[in-house]
């Protein structure tokens, strides 16, 4: 019959237990209002379906269609510090989770201990031994708090709102990677291709050069029109030193980047023609960014975290009861220890009710609503800052889109024009300085088409990664669903 008594006394204390938990005296969490568009007013000239129902994301490997790009990334993704730093933090967030989590259940403990001493005779009970034995062993509960008023629950679900931001931050991170290796990497091949531009025109200025030394020695050409075309070949040669350099540092930095000693084991020596990655990307409607974002995301796990924190401190102010407690056996003799008749136990409920603490609390609570307060103006400006991204990067794509469109309609007027100018010097008809004209023309509109090939795709990358692409799926996707079942939504 005690036993049964026991039983239910301990049924009794886990249900009281279960039921305070639920309490909690946070506020109840609204998402702010965002001021977010209908559409984007570039949708419609960035060649996007404005009916769109929701962001076409591609991952990297969809987005990059070159394989030595893609190696790139992959590299990078593997070896670079900054991001294995941000992935040591999740780690550490994830720890701290679960540590404030533990605090939700009771810690039980076995416990096992004897000792001995001798008492004078003036200190001994009479009729008893000088020498005096104890052995022990019990289960103890270690100081286990009722939550009555979510104190505990608040600050679990405060650290479990740190550890998923901190996910998205390393989510965040994984976008700019990919993004700033994509960019470095373009940057570099556009220099490539500029480099090798500058130097068949060299060959070809040097050709004409020569012409025209030959031609001076025959009266033809004046010591002018042969150092004219010295001065176009100086000209291409600054020109090589210059974009050998951008060359140089844009392979350093992607060392840098992907974490690598080599550059010529990874790179690839000649530049790679056309596109290297997705030429259209769809927007969506703009209210879909605030999902797809990882520091938008980021940023509100940290305004529900400072949510969770003002229960706690809400909490507070009201009284805590722990209890604390331990069931075994003791014995005088360690061979009677676990004899009938030896049982023993201990329950030591403790309450601790505030009355005084020099407004202590009061500041942490005043402390909790401000760093709510300032969660809010974070989240508001990612936001604010992540249309800014789109936008612009919208506005970049139109425009480099229709430039580089009329720069190709250049190019073919440019060559059509040296080859005429050609034709026409070397028949006597034009002189020397049309053709000089003509060549310097052609050179600059095929720079400025590889110039703005390489733009567009920097815009595109640009849109990539304010789209949030690159890295897929919120960091609550990596948890058991069982850490979150109590825990998410304050």
């Amino acid at each position: 019959m005690p036993k049964i008594v026991q039983i239910k006394r301990l049924t009794l204390l886990l249900s009281l237990t279960s039921l305070t938990a639920a309490c909690s005296l946070a506020p109840e969490y609204k998402r702010p209002e965002a001021p977010v568009p209908d559409s984007w007013q570039q949708q419609e000239v960035a060649g996007a379906d404005t009916t769109a129902q929701a962001i076409q994301l591609l991952d990297w490997q969809s987005f990059v269609t070159d394989p030595s790009l893609a190696r790139v990334v992959q590299v990078a993704l593997d070896n670079n510090r900054d991001l294995k730093q941000a992935l040591l933090n999740v780690e550490a967030a994830r720890a701290t989770y679960g540590i404030q989590r533990s605090e939700q259940l009771p810690g039980l403990n076995l416990n096992s201990e004897g000792q001995g001493q001798r008492l004078p005779d003036d200190l001994r009970t009479p009729g008893s031994n000088n020498v005096q034995h104890q052995y022990q062993t019990s289960l103890g509960m270690a100081e286990f708090e009722l939550d009555l008023f979510g104190r505990v629950r608040n600050l679990s679900d405060a650290a479990l709102q740190e550890y998923l931001a901190t996910e998205e931050a390393a989510n965040s991170a994984r976008i700019s990677l990919v993004a700033e290796v994509i960019r470095t990497f373009l940057a570099r091949n556009g220099a490539q291709q500029r480099y090798d531009l500058a130097s068949r025109t060299l060959e070809a200025r040097e050709e004409s050069l020569k012409l025209i030394a030959a031609r001076r020695e025959f009266g033809a050409a004046t010591d002018l029109d042969y150092q004219e075309a010295l001065g176009l070949v100086q000209q291409v040669r600054v020109e090589l030193e210059r974009i050998d350099r951008e060359v140089r540092q844009s392979g350093n930095a992607l060392m840098l980047l992907t974490g690598i000693t080599e550059e010529d084991s990874l790179l690839p020596a000649e530049p790679v023609a056309g596109y290297l990655i997705q030429q259209q990307l769809q927007p969506g409607m703009p209210s879909e960014l605030l999902e797809q974002r990882p520091d938008i995301r980021a940023a509100e796990r940290q305004l529900m975290a400072r949510n969770a924190r003002i229960g706690a401190a809400r909490a507070a102010f009201f009284p805590r009861i722990s209890l604390t407690g331990s069931y075994g056996s003791a014995s005088a003799e360690l061979s009677d220890l676990f004899s009938s008749g030896q049982r023993s136990w201990a329950f030591m409920p403790r309450l601790t009710l505030p009355i005084f603490d020099g407004g202590r609390n009061q500041a942490n609570l005043d402390l909790a609503e401000v760093r709510k307060s300032m969660a809010i103006q974070d989240y508001e400006q990612s936001i604010q800052q992540a249309f800014t991204d789109v936008a612009d990067a919208l506005v970049a794509n139109d425009t480099l889109q229709r430039e580089e469109t009329a720069q190709r309609a250049l190019v073919g007027s440019s060559t059509e024009a040296l080859r005429l100018s050609q034709s026409r010097y070397n028949a006597g008809v034009d002189d020397h300085l049309r053709y000089l004209e003509a060549q310097r023309n052609d050179f600059s509109a095929k720079r400025g088409l590889v110039d703005v090939q390489t733009q567009r795709q920097l815009a595109l990358v640009g849109l990539f990664r304010s789209l949030g692409g690159g890295w897929q799926g919120g960091g609550s996707q990596s948890l058991k669903p069982s850490l979150l079942a109590t825990t998410e939504g304050p």
